[in-house]
Protein backbone atom coordinates (compact mmCIF):
# COMPACT_ATOMS: atom_id res chain seq x y z
CA UNK A 1 0.00 0.00 0.00
CA UNK A 2 3.00 2.31 0.14
CA UNK A 3 3.17 4.43 -2.99
CA UNK A 4 6.77 5.40 -2.30
CA UNK A 5 8.11 1.90 -1.68
CA UNK A 6 11.41 0.99 -3.33
CA UNK A 7 10.94 -1.43 -6.20
CA UNK A 8 13.22 -3.70 -8.18
CA UNK A 9 15.55 -0.87 -9.07
CA UNK A 10 16.65 -0.01 -5.52
CA UNK A 11 16.63 3.70 -6.31
CA UNK A 12 16.43 6.56 -3.85
CA UNK A 13 12.76 7.46 -3.53
CA UNK A 14 10.96 10.54 -2.38
CA UNK A 15 9.81 10.04 1.18
CA UNK A 16 6.10 9.91 0.41
CA UNK A 17 3.50 10.51 -2.27
CA UNK A 18 0.72 10.44 0.27
CA UNK A 19 -1.21 13.35 1.69
CA UNK A 20 -4.21 12.39 3.76
CA UNK A 21 -5.80 15.82 3.31
CA UNK A 22 -5.97 15.58 -0.49
CA UNK A 23 -9.31 14.97 -2.19
CA UNK A 24 -8.31 12.35 -4.77
CA UNK A 25 -8.67 8.75 -3.51
CA UNK A 26 -5.90 6.20 -3.93
CA UNK A 27 -7.17 2.63 -4.12
CA UNK A 28 -4.87 -0.36 -4.50
CA UNK A 29 -5.87 -3.84 -5.62
CA UNK A 30 -9.36 -4.91 -4.57
CA UNK A 31 -9.05 -3.49 -1.09
CA UNK A 32 -11.81 -1.20 0.13
CA UNK A 33 -9.20 0.79 2.01
CA UNK A 34 -8.77 4.32 0.66
CA UNK A 35 -5.91 6.71 1.21
CA UNK A 36 -5.14 9.95 -0.54
CA UNK A 37 -2.79 10.82 -3.37
CA UNK A 38 -0.87 14.05 -3.34
CA UNK A 39 -0.41 14.62 -7.05
CA UNK A 40 1.78 17.62 -6.23
CA UNK A 41 4.51 15.23 -5.12
CA UNK A 42 4.11 13.23 -8.32
CA UNK A 43 4.54 16.56 -10.09
CA UNK A 44 7.75 17.16 -8.13
CA UNK A 45 9.06 13.75 -9.14
CA UNK A 46 8.50 14.54 -12.81
CA UNK A 47 9.83 18.09 -12.42
CA UNK A 48 13.12 16.81 -11.02
CA UNK A 49 13.70 14.48 -13.97
CA UNK A 50 15.44 16.01 -16.99
CA UNK A 51 15.18 12.97 -19.26
CA UNK A 52 12.01 10.85 -19.21
CA UNK A 53 11.19 7.63 -21.03
CA UNK A 54 7.51 6.86 -21.70
CA UNK A 55 6.37 3.34 -22.47
CA UNK A 56 3.57 0.77 -22.25
CA UNK A 57 3.06 -2.99 -22.51
CA UNK A 58 3.67 -5.32 -25.44
CA UNK A 59 0.77 -5.68 -27.90
CA UNK A 60 -0.14 -2.09 -26.96
CA UNK A 61 -3.72 -0.83 -26.86
CA UNK A 62 -5.48 2.52 -26.96
CA UNK A 63 -5.19 3.16 -23.23
CA UNK A 64 -1.42 2.73 -23.02
CA UNK A 65 -0.68 4.39 -26.36
CA UNK A 66 -3.09 7.26 -25.72
CA UNK A 67 -1.49 7.95 -22.34
CA UNK A 68 1.99 7.89 -23.84
CA UNK A 69 0.98 10.43 -26.49
CA UNK A 70 -0.80 12.72 -24.03
CA UNK A 71 2.10 12.72 -21.57
CA UNK A 72 4.64 13.22 -24.35
CA UNK A 73 3.03 16.45 -25.55
CA UNK A 74 2.71 17.70 -21.97
CA UNK A 75 6.37 16.94 -21.19
CA UNK A 76 7.53 18.49 -24.44
CA UNK A 77 5.57 21.64 -23.57
CA UNK A 78 7.40 21.97 -20.23
CA UNK A 79 10.78 21.45 -21.87
CA UNK A 80 11.62 17.86 -20.94
CA UNK A 81 13.88 15.60 -22.95
CA UNK A 82 11.41 12.75 -23.49
CA UNK A 83 10.81 9.90 -25.90
CA UNK A 84 8.15 7.22 -26.32
CA UNK A 85 9.80 3.85 -26.83
CA UNK A 86 7.61 0.74 -26.94
CA UNK A 87 8.59 -2.91 -27.11
CA UNK A 88 6.37 -4.05 -29.98
CA UNK A 89 4.89 -2.69 -33.18
CA UNK A 90 2.18 -0.04 -32.94
CA UNK A 91 -1.21 -1.32 -34.23
CA UNK A 92 -2.20 0.43 -37.44
CA UNK A 93 -5.53 1.64 -36.05
CA UNK A 94 -3.64 3.91 -33.67
CA UNK A 95 -1.32 5.40 -36.26
CA UNK A 96 -3.21 8.70 -36.03
CA UNK A 97 -1.53 9.20 -32.65
CA UNK A 98 1.81 9.01 -34.43
CA UNK A 99 1.33 11.79 -36.99
CA UNK A 100 4.47 13.48 -35.65
CA UNK A 101 6.40 10.18 -35.52
CA UNK A 102 6.69 10.28 -31.73
CA UNK A 103 6.51 6.49 -31.21
CA UNK A 104 9.63 4.35 -31.55
CA UNK A 105 10.00 0.58 -31.35
CA UNK A 106 12.82 -0.44 -29.04
CA UNK A 107 16.11 -1.45 -30.62
CA UNK A 108 19.06 -1.97 -28.32
CA UNK A 109 21.79 -0.45 -30.48
CA UNK A 110 19.66 2.53 -31.42
CA UNK A 111 18.34 3.39 -27.96
CA UNK A 112 20.73 2.14 -25.27
CA UNK A 113 22.93 5.28 -25.15
CA UNK A 114 19.89 7.52 -24.66
CA UNK A 115 18.11 5.21 -22.22
CA UNK A 116 21.06 4.74 -19.87
CA UNK A 117 20.90 8.43 -18.94
CA UNK A 118 17.14 8.47 -18.30
CA UNK A 119 16.13 9.96 -14.92
CA UNK A 120 12.63 8.47 -14.82
CA UNK A 121 10.66 5.83 -16.74
CA UNK A 122 6.91 6.50 -16.76
CA UNK A 123 5.06 3.26 -17.48
CA UNK A 124 1.38 3.22 -18.44
CA UNK A 125 -1.19 0.43 -18.13
CA UNK A 126 1.25 -2.35 -17.22
CA UNK A 127 0.18 -4.83 -14.57
CA UNK A 128 3.51 -6.67 -14.73
CA UNK A 129 6.87 -5.10 -15.59
CA UNK A 130 7.78 -8.22 -17.59
CA UNK A 131 5.32 -7.04 -20.24
CA UNK A 132 7.87 -4.38 -21.18
CA UNK A 133 9.98 -7.18 -22.69
CA UNK A 134 13.39 -5.84 -23.85
CA UNK A 135 12.76 -2.45 -22.23
CA UNK A 136 12.48 -4.22 -18.86
CA UNK A 137 16.04 -5.49 -19.36
CA UNK A 138 17.24 -1.94 -20.03
CA UNK A 139 15.51 -0.66 -16.89
CA UNK A 140 17.14 -3.33 -14.73
CA UNK A 141 20.52 -3.00 -16.43
CA UNK A 142 20.74 0.74 -15.71
CA UNK A 143 18.80 0.69 -12.40
CA UNK A 144 16.32 3.24 -13.71
CA UNK A 145 13.56 4.55 -11.38
CA UNK A 146 10.05 3.73 -12.58
CA UNK A 147 6.72 5.49 -12.07
CA UNK A 148 3.87 3.05 -12.68
CA UNK A 149 0.55 4.67 -13.62
CA UNK A 150 -2.14 2.02 -13.95
CA UNK A 151 -5.64 0.83 -13.13
CA UNK A 152 -4.91 -2.91 -12.99
CA UNK A 153 -4.78 -4.72 -9.63
CA UNK A 154 -1.22 -5.54 -8.55
CA UNK A 155 -0.21 -8.36 -6.25
CA UNK A 156 3.25 -6.91 -5.73
CA UNK A 157 3.81 -3.16 -5.49
CA UNK A 158 7.59 -3.69 -5.32
CA UNK A 159 7.83 -4.34 -9.06
CA UNK A 160 8.09 -0.59 -9.64
CA UNK A 161 9.83 2.22 -7.77
CA UNK A 162 6.66 4.30 -7.49
CA UNK A 163 3.06 3.16 -7.92
CA UNK A 164 0.15 5.37 -8.88
CA UNK A 165 -2.66 2.82 -9.13
CA UNK A 166 -6.43 3.26 -8.94
CA UNK A 167 -8.38 0.12 -9.83
CA UNK A 168 -11.63 2.09 -9.70
CA UNK A 169 -10.55 4.22 -12.66
CA UNK A 170 -12.17 3.25 -15.95
CA UNK A 171 -8.84 3.61 -17.74
CA UNK A 172 -5.27 4.63 -17.04
CA UNK A 173 -6.16 7.70 -19.10
CA UNK A 174 -8.54 8.79 -16.34
CA UNK A 175 -5.69 8.79 -13.78
CA UNK A 176 -3.40 10.66 -16.15
CA UNK A 177 -6.12 13.23 -16.80
CA UNK A 178 -6.40 13.88 -13.04
CA UNK A 179 -2.66 14.46 -12.85
CA UNK A 180 -2.49 16.73 -15.91
CA UNK A 181 -5.38 18.86 -14.65
CA UNK A 182 -3.45 19.51 -11.46
CA UNK A 183 -0.17 20.03 -13.30
CA UNK A 184 -1.60 22.52 -15.82
CA UNK A 185 -4.66 23.92 -14.01
CA UNK A 186 -6.15 25.03 -17.34
CA UNK A 187 -7.81 23.65 -20.46
CA UNK A 188 -5.72 20.80 -21.83
CA UNK A 189 -4.52 21.34 -25.43
CA UNK A 190 -6.00 19.38 -28.31
CA UNK A 191 -2.95 17.19 -28.89
CA UNK A 192 -3.01 16.07 -25.23
CA UNK A 193 -6.77 15.48 -25.32
CA UNK A 194 -6.53 13.28 -28.40
CA UNK A 195 -4.45 10.82 -26.39
CA UNK A 196 -6.64 11.05 -23.29
CA UNK A 197 -9.85 10.60 -25.30
CA UNK A 198 -8.39 7.59 -27.13
CA UNK A 199 -7.45 6.00 -23.80
CA UNK A 200 -10.89 6.52 -22.25
CA UNK A 201 -12.85 5.59 -25.39
CA UNK A 202 -11.05 2.32 -26.05
CA UNK A 203 -10.98 1.02 -22.47
CA UNK A 204 -14.71 1.66 -22.07
CA UNK A 205 -15.60 0.11 -25.42
CA UNK A 206 -16.63 3.50 -26.78
CA UNK A 207 -18.41 4.28 -23.48
CA UNK A 208 -20.45 1.04 -23.56
CA UNK A 209 -18.76 -1.17 -20.94
CA UNK A 210 -19.82 -1.38 -17.31
CA UNK A 211 -16.69 0.48 -16.20
CA UNK A 212 -17.98 3.67 -17.88
CA UNK A 213 -18.63 6.28 -15.21
CA UNK A 214 -19.61 9.93 -14.89
CA UNK A 215 -15.94 10.93 -14.88
CA UNK A 216 -15.46 9.36 -18.32
CA UNK A 217 -18.13 11.60 -19.80
CA UNK A 218 -16.79 14.67 -18.01
CA UNK A 219 -13.36 14.00 -19.49
CA UNK A 220 -14.92 13.48 -22.93
CA UNK A 221 -16.66 16.85 -22.66
CA UNK A 222 -13.36 18.62 -21.97
CA UNK A 223 -11.76 16.77 -24.88
CA UNK A 224 -14.60 17.95 -27.13
CA UNK A 225 -14.01 21.52 -25.97
CA UNK A 226 -10.34 21.24 -26.89
CA UNK A 227 -11.36 20.62 -30.50
CA UNK A 228 -10.67 16.92 -30.99
CA UNK A 229 -12.35 15.20 -33.94
CA UNK A 230 -14.07 12.41 -31.99
CA UNK A 231 -15.69 10.93 -35.11
CA UNK A 232 -12.30 10.64 -36.82
CA UNK A 233 -10.77 8.96 -33.76
CA UNK A 234 -13.66 6.47 -33.61
CA UNK A 235 -13.36 5.68 -37.31
CA UNK A 236 -9.61 5.11 -37.09
CA UNK A 237 -9.93 2.73 -34.15
CA UNK A 238 -13.13 0.85 -34.99
CA UNK A 239 -13.73 1.29 -38.71
CA UNK A 240 -10.33 0.74 -40.31
CA UNK A 241 -9.95 -3.02 -40.07
CA UNK A 242 -7.85 -4.89 -42.59
CA UNK A 243 -9.35 -7.41 -45.04
CA UNK A 244 -7.28 -10.05 -43.28
CA UNK A 245 -8.94 -9.27 -39.97
CA UNK A 246 -12.44 -9.58 -41.45
CA UNK A 247 -11.49 -12.93 -43.02
CA UNK A 248 -10.09 -14.00 -39.66
CA UNK A 249 -13.31 -13.01 -37.90
CA UNK A 250 -15.31 -15.09 -40.36
CA UNK A 251 -13.00 -18.05 -39.79
CA UNK A 252 -13.26 -18.04 -36.02
CA UNK A 253 -17.03 -17.56 -36.06
CA UNK A 254 -17.28 -20.65 -38.26
CA UNK A 255 -15.13 -22.64 -35.86
CA UNK A 256 -16.31 -21.55 -32.42
CA UNK A 257 -16.65 -24.15 -29.70
CA UNK A 258 -19.40 -23.71 -27.10
CA UNK A 259 -19.20 -25.35 -23.69
CA UNK A 260 -20.56 -24.95 -20.15
CA UNK A 261 -24.18 -24.78 -21.32
CA UNK A 262 -23.04 -22.50 -24.16
CA UNK A 263 -21.90 -19.84 -21.67
CA UNK A 264 -18.28 -20.35 -22.73
CA UNK A 265 -17.27 -19.74 -26.35
CA UNK A 266 -13.66 -20.37 -27.27
CA UNK A 267 -11.51 -20.39 -30.38
CA UNK A 268 -7.89 -20.92 -31.35
CA UNK A 269 -5.72 -19.09 -33.85
CA UNK A 270 -2.48 -20.58 -35.14
CA UNK A 271 -0.07 -19.65 -37.93
CA UNK A 272 -1.96 -21.71 -40.52
CA UNK A 273 -5.17 -19.81 -39.70
CA UNK A 274 -3.41 -16.46 -40.05
CA UNK A 275 -1.85 -17.53 -43.35
CA UNK A 276 -5.17 -18.81 -44.69
CA UNK A 277 -6.80 -15.44 -43.95
CA UNK A 278 -3.83 -13.30 -45.08
CA UNK A 279 -3.87 -11.91 -41.53
CA UNK A 280 -1.20 -11.00 -38.97
CA UNK A 281 -1.09 -11.25 -35.16
CA UNK A 282 -2.02 -7.55 -35.16
CA UNK A 283 -5.42 -8.50 -36.60
CA UNK A 284 -6.57 -10.53 -33.58
CA UNK A 285 -7.32 -7.47 -31.42
CA UNK A 286 -10.98 -7.19 -30.48
CA UNK A 287 -12.00 -10.66 -31.70
CA UNK A 288 -12.69 -11.89 -28.17
CA UNK A 289 -14.84 -8.83 -27.52
CA UNK A 290 -16.91 -9.65 -30.61
CA UNK A 291 -17.45 -13.27 -29.58
CA UNK A 292 -18.64 -12.05 -26.18
CA UNK A 293 -21.54 -10.26 -27.93
CA UNK A 294 -23.17 -13.57 -28.88
CA UNK A 295 -26.46 -14.10 -27.05
CA UNK A 296 -26.05 -16.56 -24.19
CA UNK A 297 -22.25 -16.36 -24.15
CA UNK A 298 -20.95 -15.13 -20.80
CA UNK A 299 -17.22 -15.73 -21.33
CA UNK A 300 -15.22 -15.57 -24.57
CA UNK A 301 -11.76 -17.12 -24.74
CA UNK A 302 -9.05 -16.84 -27.39
CA UNK A 303 -5.89 -18.97 -27.50
CA UNK A 304 -3.35 -17.58 -29.97
CA UNK A 305 -0.20 -19.44 -30.96
CA UNK A 306 2.32 -16.60 -30.68
CA UNK A 307 5.19 -18.64 -32.10
CA UNK A 308 8.46 -19.54 -30.40
CA UNK A 309 6.57 -22.11 -28.28
CA UNK A 310 4.33 -19.60 -26.48
CA UNK A 311 0.58 -19.03 -26.52
CA UNK A 312 -1.33 -15.86 -25.71
CA UNK A 313 -4.59 -16.23 -23.78
CA UNK A 314 -7.34 -13.61 -23.83
CA UNK A 315 -10.57 -13.59 -21.78
CA UNK A 316 -13.66 -11.38 -21.89
CA UNK A 317 -16.68 -11.70 -19.60
CA UNK A 318 -20.11 -10.06 -19.60
CA UNK A 319 -20.15 -9.96 -15.80
CA UNK A 320 -21.68 -13.19 -14.56
CA UNK A 321 -18.23 -14.72 -14.15
CA UNK A 322 -15.00 -13.14 -12.89
CA UNK A 323 -12.14 -14.20 -15.12
CA UNK A 324 -8.98 -12.46 -13.88
CA UNK A 325 -8.63 -15.18 -11.23
CA UNK A 326 -8.36 -17.76 -14.01
CA UNK A 327 -5.77 -15.63 -15.79
CA UNK A 328 -3.82 -15.27 -12.54
CA UNK A 329 -3.78 -19.05 -12.09
CA UNK A 330 -2.27 -19.27 -15.57
CA UNK A 331 0.42 -16.72 -14.70
CA UNK A 332 -1.32 -13.62 -16.02
CA UNK A 333 -3.84 -11.15 -14.67
CA UNK A 334 -6.05 -8.21 -15.56
CA UNK A 335 -9.48 -6.87 -14.72
CA UNK A 336 -12.45 -8.89 -13.42
CA UNK A 337 -14.08 -8.88 -16.87
CA UNK A 338 -11.02 -8.54 -19.15
CA UNK A 339 -7.84 -10.51 -18.54
CA UNK A 340 -5.14 -12.58 -20.16
CA UNK A 341 -1.89 -14.46 -19.88
CA UNK A 342 1.06 -15.76 -21.89
CA UNK A 343 1.92 -19.43 -21.44
CA UNK A 344 4.98 -21.34 -22.54
CA UNK A 345 4.30 -24.39 -24.66
CA UNK A 346 2.67 -25.44 -27.90
CA UNK A 347 -1.04 -25.21 -28.65
CA UNK A 348 -1.31 -28.97 -28.03
CA UNK A 349 -0.05 -28.62 -24.45
CA UNK A 350 -1.52 -25.22 -23.58
CA UNK A 351 -5.08 -25.73 -24.87
CA UNK A 352 -6.15 -28.56 -22.51
CA UNK A 353 -4.62 -26.79 -19.51
CA UNK A 354 -6.41 -23.53 -20.26
CA UNK A 355 -9.75 -25.20 -20.96
CA UNK A 356 -9.53 -27.27 -17.78
CA UNK A 357 -8.78 -24.23 -15.59
CA UNK A 358 -11.48 -22.17 -17.30
CA UNK A 359 -14.28 -24.73 -17.10
CA UNK A 360 -13.42 -25.62 -13.52
CA UNK A 361 -13.52 -21.97 -12.46
CA UNK A 362 -16.83 -21.29 -14.22
CA UNK A 363 -18.35 -24.39 -12.66
CA UNK A 364 -17.18 -23.36 -9.18
CA UNK A 365 -18.47 -19.82 -9.59
CA UNK A 366 -21.82 -21.08 -10.88
CA UNK A 367 -22.14 -23.45 -7.90
CA UNK A 368 -21.21 -20.73 -5.41
CA UNK A 369 -23.83 -18.36 -6.84
CA UNK A 370 -26.67 -20.78 -6.14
Amino acid sequence: MNLSGIGVNNCNCISSILDYSHEIPYVYGFSTESIMIDFNKVKSLISEADRILLTTHDNPDGDGLGCCAAMYFYLREIGKDCRIIICSKMPSEYSFLNSEQIFEVHELEQHQDWIKNVNLVVIFDVGNIKRLKTICSEINSHSLPTLNIDHHPHDDDDLFTYNLVDVNAAATGEILYNYLKLAKDEQLPKEVCEGIYTAIMTDTGSFRYSNTNIKCHEIAIECFRSGINHSYIYQQVYESKSKGRIKLLGNILSNLTFECDDELAWFIIDKSTLDECDATPEDVGGLTDFVRTIRGVEVALMILDSGRDTCRINYRSKGKYIINGIAKTLGGGGHPLAAGAVLEGSMETVLPKVLNETKQSLQEQKYQSK
